[in-house]
C-alpha cells in the first residue's frame, strides 16, 4: 500500500498507463504464423500496422516479401467450376480444424490461364502428422521433403507444409569441402535439412511460415496461393504481373536456386515450351554454366522429369530448348549426333509431333514408344556394327538393344515395363520388314500396333521404302482374298523356306540366335488378343 502511494506521488503509474496506451493490441483473429521467421516465437511477429508500413516503404517495384498482395475474384478472374471438389474438401477440412490451407503452385497458375489443372496441390501450416490425422485415406510419403497424399477414389490431392527459409551459401562463395564419406540414408533421415557439396538439397523438412514457403518456391508464377473459401489469391512475388507479361522469373538468386535443385533447369525449359513464356534474362543466364549439375540428380527423378517433358504436349519444343541450353547432354547425350543427320532429325521430329498431337487430343501415349523412337538410331547403328562384324542379325539386334538400354539407364532410370516395351517394338522391326506368311501371326502380337506405328515412322522419315508400310496398311484393312494376294506377293520377294515342326525344332536349336527366335515364338503363342478386335497400347 505504501509503495503504491509513493508510485502515485511520483507519477510512475501515469507513465506506465501512457506506455500501455501506445502499445498496439494483438489481433486475436490474425493468423498465428503470418510474418514470423522459422523457429521464432509468436511475440516476434510484426503487428499488422508494422506490416502495412513495410509494404508502403517497399515501393511499387520492391514489395515486402512477407506481405502478400491480395487479389479479389474480380481481379484474378478464376472460374471456381474448374477447381476440383476434392481439393476444396481438403482446404475446408484443414481450415475447419483451425489451420490455414490454400490451393497452390501450378494449379493456381493454370486456373489464372483459364485452364483446368490436371493435379491440385494444397499448402498448409499443419504438419504432415496433423494432416494425416484429419483425413481417412492419407499417407505420408517422401524423404527429401515429406508430403501427404490424400486420396479420393482415383484422384490424389498432394498436401505440403509451409517450408522455412534456410540460409544458403551465396552463388559466388567457394564450394564447401567434400565430406570424408557419403552419408547413409538412415543418417540423412535423422536430419531435417541436409545439403551436399554441390549445394543440392538432400533433406528439407524444416517447417516455416507462408511467406517463407512462397520465397522457397521456384518461379514467381508458381508462388501464388488461392483460398477457395474467400476466392482470393495471395501474391507474394509479383507473380500476377509476370503472368500478364508471360515471363518466367526465378525467385531469389537463380544460380543458388539451381544448385539447390538442378531439376529446376528442366522445369524452366518445360514451362517455357508449354506456356509459351519467355525466360527472364537473369533466370536464363546461369543455365549453360550449371548444366553439368544435372548429373548429380538421381536417375529415377530425372526419368520422371523427362517423362513430364515428353508428355507435356510440347515435347518437340522442349527438346529444342534442351539442346539450346545444353541440358540434353545429361539426359540424351546422343541427341546431337542423331539430329545432325537429316534422316534422324526427321524421324524424331515426326515422332514427337505425332505424340504432341495425341496428348493435345487427350489420347493415350506409350512412354515405351517415345523412348524407343529417341534411342532407335543408336540401336540401329550398333546393330549394323555387329552384323558387319559377322554376327547373326537377330542376336546382333538383341545385343544392340541391351547395350543401348544399359547405357541409357545410367542417365535415366527407365522403368522396366517401359524398357520391355522398347525391346518388343525394336524386335518387331526385322520381322515386319520380312512380311510373308508370318504376317497373320504377327497380327496377334500384343505389341503389334506399336511396332506397326514405329514402322510407319521409319517409312515416312525415309529410312525404309514406303512400300513396306503400305503393304502392312493394306494387309490390316484387307479382307481374306486381299490378304492372300498380298501374302503371295510378299512370298515372291524372298526365298521360300520350309517351316519346321514345333516338336523337335526347339530342342535342336543351338546358339543365341535360336534362343531369341524361340522366345519370340513363345510371346506370340501367349498372346490371345487379335488386332481386329483389340487396340494395342499405342492406339486410342
Amino acid at each position: 500500500m505504501i509503495k503504491k502511494l509513493i508510485r502515485k506521488l511520483f507519477g510512475q503509474d501515469d507513465a506506465e498507463a501512457a506506455q500501455d496506451t501506445e502499445a498496439p493490441a494483438a489481433d486475436p483473429h490474425a493468423p498465428s504464423h503470418e510474418g514470423a521467421a522459422a523457429g521464432t516465437t509468436r511475440a516476434r511477429r510484426k503487428p499488422a500496422s508494422a506490416q502495412k508500413t513495410s509494404k508502403a516503404r517497399g515501393g511499387k517495384g520492391a514489395p515486402d516479401p512477407a506481405t502478400p498482395v491480395i487479389l479479389s475474384a474480380d481481379v484474378h478472374g478464376i472460374n471456381p467450376a474448374l477447381i476440383s471438389r476434392n481439393a476444396v474438401r481438403v482446404t475446408e477440412g484443414l481450415q475447419q480444424a483451425g489451420f490455414r490451407a490454400f490451393i497452390v503452385g501450378g494449379a493456381v497458375r493454370d486456373l489464372l490461364l483459364g485452364v483446368a489443372p490436371k493435379d491440385f496441390d494444397v499448402a498448409t501450416d499443419a504438419t504432415p502428422d496433423q494432416v494425416q490425422k484429419l483425413f481417412r485415406r492419407a499417407r505420408i510419403i517422401g524423404r527429401r521433403f515429406q508430403i501427404v497424399h490424400v486420396q479420393f477414389g482415383q484422384e490424389i490431392i498432394e498436401v505440403s507444409t509451409f517450408r522455412a527459409l534456410v540460409d544458403a551459401p551465396p552463388a559466388d562463395a567457394a564450394p564447401a569441402p567434400a565430406p570424408a564419406r557419403r552419408m547413409r540414408r538412415d543418417e540423412l533421415d535423422r536430419k531435417t535439412h541436409a545439403v551436399d557439396a554441390s549445394g543440392r538439397v538432400l533433406r528439407d523438412n524444416v517447417w516455416g511460415e507462408q511467406h517463407e514457403d512462397a520465397t522457397r518456391r521456384d518461379f514467381t508464377i508458381n508462388a501464388m496461393y488461392y483460398d477457395p473459401a474467400t476466392q482470393t489469391v495471395l501474391d507474394y512475388h509479383n507473380g500476377m504481373a509476370d503472368m500478364r507479361a508471360r515471363l518466367l522469373r526465378m525467385i531469389g538468386d537463380p544460380a543458388t536456386r539451381y544448385r539447390e535443385d538442378p531439376v529446376r533447369m528442366l522445369r524452366v525449359v518445360r514451362f517455357a515450351a508449354k506456356l509459351g513464356f519467355e525466360i527472364e534474362e537473369h533466370t536464363r543466364e546461369p543455365i549453360t554454366k550449371l548444366a553439368d549439375l544435372i548429373n548429380n540428380v538421381p536417375a529415377a527423378r530425372l526419368f520422371d522429369e523427362m517423362l513430364k517433358l515428353l508428355l507435356s504436349g510440347h515435347a518437340l519444343e522442349c527438346l529444342r530448348w534442351l539442346r539450346k541450353e545444353g541440358l540434353h547432354h545429361g539426359l540424351l547425350p546422343l541427341l546431337d549426333v542423331i539430329l545432325e543427320q537429316p534422316q534422324g532429325e526427321r524421324f524424331i521430329t515426326l515422332a514427337l509431333s505425332n505424340t504432341d498431337a495425341r496428348v493435345r487430343a487427350g489420347k493415350p501415349v506409350s512412354p515405351g514408344f517415345l523412348f524407343a523412337t529417341l534411342l532407335w538410331h543408336d540401336v540401329q547403328q550398333r546393330w549394323q556394327q555387329y552384323t558387319a562384324a559377322g554376327e547373326i542379325p537377330v542376336p546382333a539386334l538383341h545385343r544392340a538393344m541391351d547395350d543401348v538400354i544399359d547405357a541409357q539407364t545410367e542417365k535415366l532410370a527407365i522403368h522396366r515395363r517401359f524398357s520391355s516395351d522398347m525391346r518388343e517394338i525394336w524386335g518387331l522391326q526385322l520381322r515386319l520388314e520380312k512380311r510373308g506368311r508370318g504376317a497373320l501371326k504377327l497380327l496377334e502380337h500384343q505389341r503389334f500396333r506399336a511396332g506397326y506405328d514405329f514402322l510407319l515412322l521409319r517409312c515416312e522419315s525415309g529410312e525404309l521404302d514406303a512400300e513396306v508400310g503400305q503393304w502392312w496398311t493394306d494387309f490390316i484393312s484387307g479382307d481374306i482374298a486381299a490378304r492372300e494376294a498380298l501374302l503371295s506377293q510378299g512370298g515372291k520377294e524372298r526365298s521360300p523356306r520350309k517351316r519346321r515342326r514345333r516338336g523337335g525344332a526347339k530342342s535342336r536349336r543351338t546358339g543365341e540366335g535360336a534362343a531369341s527366335e524361340a522366345g519370340a515364338d513363345d510371346v506370340q503363342e501367349a498372346s490371345s488378343a487379335d488386332y481386329d478386335g483389340h487396340a494395342g497400347p499405342h492406339e486410342d
